[in-house]
């Protein structure tokens, strides 16, 4: 050994052999070189011929007692600030490999402003059964009633913008409730991202059958003679249901008592219980009643006939001239939400209302589908029933709060 050299020592205790492999061995005979050399050749030994991540391989799988005081010193420094690192970066690592991975990678939800049983609820219910087959990953759909949808709408307002959470929405949610409300919780000009608008549907006028009206008119003339008396039911403030009965006392110069219930089918149950005198309701959430005799439909509130009840005329035909409420829906997510996910939704939408057993089921119901609308499209329909129904629905001096 040459003079000035410290002996190197190297004490590599073997915790399982049967794991250490060809690789390590490897490394193991190019370091026993090394000292071969070293102690040679001095001079020529300022560089290491293994690299500092080749040791620290092989102190992954045994217990290094390395060389001299100094290289010991600054290995063990190595080795402890590697080791924080890595276990300080796992956390992040974790989420940037799941942010990374194909949405989407969990269940998602649907939030719905109605009560079960209500239009919502069957459009949604309906839709995320296609779209969690598509996705591969469950749809929940989970009503949140109440407060005139003010409750779902403003949640998903403040849901994460990452595609797992999306909502049902329509002109009652996003348009009626912005002049409803001093403070609904959201603003529907920013605080959503449009997916797919998918149709409209319209309500239908109804009373019970006992009751003595047999047209529109004969319920203006009753309710002129008995002002603030008439009652007329809903799902809830600020719903169709709601501002169908506000835009008929606007229009004809009565005034009724609006009397909101948790969802549709309490409403509808009102009238059919006379607890109510009338009500306005969609019509898929009141066909099978008024078609076995259970309600009695007065009109549609559309300017075209139902093709559902081609018997029962418009509100229009029957003489309540400009009268026309036919209300939309679609499907919205929160602001910020990436645009390759609404894209994905948008398209996956789509695809479940061609679906054949689908479009059947909502055709049936009363539903009129739209046809494939740019999600871009969707937004500039929110804005201009904002423009127009804010200012009609603040004169007419409806509130809720």
């Amino acid at each position: 050994m040459a003079a000035g050299t410290e002996l190197v020592e190297a004490e590599i205790v073997d915790q399982d052999d049967q794991q250490i492999g060809a690789r390590t061995r490897g490394l193991l005979r190019r370091h026993d070189e090394f000292l071969y050399k070293r102690e040679r050749k001095p001079a020529a030994a300022a560089h290491a011929p293994i690299s500092i991540g080749a040791m620290t391989r092989v102190c992954l799988h045994c217990t290094v007692k390395v060389f001299t005081r100094e290289d010991r010193m600054r290995l063990s420094s190595f080795v402890r600030a590697a080791a924080t690192t890595i276990v300080c970066l796992m956390p992040l690592l974790g989420s940037l490999a799941q942010a990374q991975g194909a949405w989407p990678q969990k269940p998602l939800r649907l939030l719905v402003p109605l009560a079960a049983g209500s239009t919502a609820d069957i459009v949604s219910r309906t839709v995320g059964t296609e779209l969690a087959r598509a996705l591969g990953q469950p749809v929940v759909v989970e009503n949140k009633a109440g407060a005139g949808g003010t409750i779902a709408m403003a949640e998903l307002a403040r849901a994460a913008p990452d595609g797992y959470t999306i909502g049902f929405a329509s002109q009652g949610t996003l348009v009626f409730n912005q002049a409803l409300y001093a403070k609904p919780g959201y603003d529907s000009a920013r605080d959503f991202s449009p997916i797919a608008f998918l149709g409209g549907v319209s309500n239908v006028m109804i009373v019970h059958p006992k009751h003595p009206a047999r047209a529109p008119r004969d319920m203006v003339e009753a309710a002129k003679k008995r002002p603030g008396e008439l009652t007329f039911s809903s799902g809830g403030s600020g719903t169709s249901h709601h501002l169908s009965g506000v835009l008929f006392g606007q229009t004809t110069g009565t005034q009724l008592l609006h009397v909101p219930y948790k969802g549709a089918p309490q409403g509808i149950l009102a009238v059919m219980s006379e607890e109510v005198t009338m009500g306005f309701f969609n019509t898929p959430t009141v066909i099978a009643q008024v078609k076995d005799g259970r309600l009695r439909a007065l009109g549609v509130t559309s300017l075209a006939r139902s093709p559902l009840l081609p018997d029962v005329p418009t509100l229009d035909e029957a003489g309540i001239k400009g009268y026309e409420v036919n209300t939309w829906f679609g499907f919205v997510a929160p602001a910020g939400t990436p645009p390759e996910v609404v894209a994905r939704l948008h398209a996956e939408i789509y695809k479940a209302l061609a679906v054949p057993a689908v479009r059947e089921k909502l055709l049936g119901l009363g539903f009129e589908l739209a046809p494939v609308t740019p999600a871009a499209a969707f937004g500039k329909n929110i804005q201009d029933d904002l423009a127009k129904w804010v200012p009609l629905v603040k004169a007419s001096g409806a509130r809720v709060d």
